[in-house]
């Protein structure tokens, strides 16, 4: 545990100093202008033709709001960019298409889009660039074209050797059973994640602390320090959850079905993020022989949190969309101002091009600490011992 402590301690003093702190100027938010949001829109027909607000030139595209994190987002954007477009893809490629479509057909110049499929958003993306629009690409870095301009996002490959490292510190002897699961393989960062997480894992499964219990193509490569990207591809289709409960929850019932009781007792989970660890661990809790779970999440969802607070889940990644957003406002105001924004730290290559990026930090949420993380967050609040949000 004190690998972990020591980690954690350094990520709270390092988010303390930087997590809502912007690039440049971005800390600070308009006040002119009205927000035009239409969060409830399934395609380009339903765009709000209102152009009122500062940042009436930018259009939003979020994936769904059937993951808890998106909607909190949103809140987010309406704050920091009074007057931007906001559409949700509802999980869909073609509502997605078409709503970057509507968005080049109001006039944007500048497009932030979280990508439903990393891929398919590529044609998106070259639509727009071909219009002038710059393109930004929040936390899911869109792959296979050289038009995207910025790249806002968190060190994801960090996420996912902190939900690992918390399963090694808690581990205990050896043949610990460890189950894992994924993202989806349409999204980049699940790779990403994945790729942390093994970084962490994968020495502490070839020396036996944790057999892995639930996928045999992962068990074959126990002994492979560095995965290609094939590899984890094929890691990820056996555990993919595609960011849905669920499956996720299938998926676990399946597993456990498949388990032998010796291959329960106390179970340590790689869960990819707060809505389906929820949806597995529940489903690991429901089962007899199941006798103690240790398990992870990321997002800092209000139902996680309160999760986190009753034994039910052990740690999420906080990965604060304030600061990500505020990242995208002095992006947007350095396009405006013809500036360069001085938040840009690193590149990441998409298969086409080094793509300018973030890189936001973190902060680690175990419930030794989840308290005074809740209250000082500025999200949530304890109200006798229930996590509720701050209105």
């Amino acid at each position: 545990m004190k690998t972990f402590r020591l980690w954690l301690v350094v990520a709270l003093m390092v988010f303390a100093t930087f997590a809502f702190a912007g690039c440049g100027n971005s800390t600070s938010s308009s006040s002119t202008g009205s927000s035009n949001t239409s969060s409830s829109n399934t395609s380009s027909s339903n765009t709000s033709s209102n152009s009122t607000g500062k940042y009436s030139n930018v259009g939003i595209v979020l994936p769904t709001k059937a993951e808890s994190r998106w909607p909190m987002a949103q809140k987010q954007f309406e704050q920091a960019l009074p007057g931007a477009t906001i559409l949700y893809s509802n999980g869909d490629t073609a509502t997605e298409k078409t709503n970057v479509e509507s968005l080049i057909s109001k006039g944007v110049k500048v497009l932030v889009i979280v990508p439903q499929d990393a891929t398919a958003a590529a044609a998106e993306v070259n639509e727009a660039h071909s219009k002038g629009i710059k393109v930004i690409s929040y936390d899911r870095l869109i792959m296979n074209t050289p038009n995207v301009d910025y790249y806002v996002t968190f060190d994801s490959v960090a996420v996912g050797a902190a939900q690992a490292q918390y399963l090694v510190d808690n581990a205990k002897g050896t043949g610990n059973h460890l189950y894992l699961y994924a993202g989806a393989p349409s999204d980049n960062n699940a790779f990403l994640f994945f790729q942390g997480a093994w970084s962490v894992l994968q020495p502490k499964i070839a020396d036996g602390t944790f057999v892995i219990e639930n996928s045999s193509i992962a068990d074959s490569l126990k002994n492979t320090a560095t995965l290609t990207h094939s590899q984890l591809a094929q890691i990820i289709g056996q555990i993919t959850t595609n960011w849905d409960p669920a499956t996720a929850k299938t998926l676990a019932q399946a597993n456990l079905a498949k388990a032998k009781a010796d291959q329960k007792g106390v179970v340590y989970v790689l869960a990819p993020n707060d809505d389906t660890s929820r949806a597995i661990t529940d489903t690991f809790r429901a089962d007899k022989d199941v006798t103690q779970i240790y398990s992870t999440g990321q997002d800092f969802t209000q139902a996680s949190l309160q999760y986190i607070l009753d034994g039910k889940q052990s740690m999420t990644v906080w990965k604060s969309d304030a600061k990500l957003v505020a990242d995208v406002k002095d992006i947007v105001d350095s396009i405006n101002n013809n500036t360069k924004p001085s938040c840009i730290v690193t590149t990441y290559n998409n298969g086409s091009a080094d793509v300018p990026a973030t890189k936001a930090p973190l902060i680690i949420v175990t419930k030794d600490n989840a308290e005074s993380v809740i209250n000082s967050s500025g999200l949530y609040k304890l109200d006798n011992g229930k996590v509720t949000p701050i209105q």
